[in-house]
């Protein structure tokens, strides 16, 4: 399923908070941090996976504090394979 905004996301997540395994966000978002949304997210679905996603650098992300060692982070552009 997808979301176009972070209430959208929310909102999904309460209604089936037991049939997603995994949230895939954008670090930067037009309401929220990404951080801040699966804050929100990781309370409705205990036990969900989160995967960050940014054009920005991991570098860049870190050196703003936005996401903390050790999270999932991807690069945009990426593949399926990646």
């Amino acid at each position: 399923m997808s979301a176009a905004t972070p209430a959208e996301a929310i909102k999904q997540a309460q209604i089936r908070s037991n049939a997603i395994d995994l949230l895939l966000s954008d670090v930067v978002l037009p309401e929220m941090s990404g951080r801040d949304l699966a804050g929100q997210i990781m309370g409705l679905c205990p036990g969900i996976r989160v995967l960050f996603m940014s054009g920005y650098t991991a570098d860049v992300i870190a050196h703003q504090g936005v996401l903390d060692g050790g999270v999932a982070f991807i690069q945009k552009p990426f593949s399926m394979n990646q």
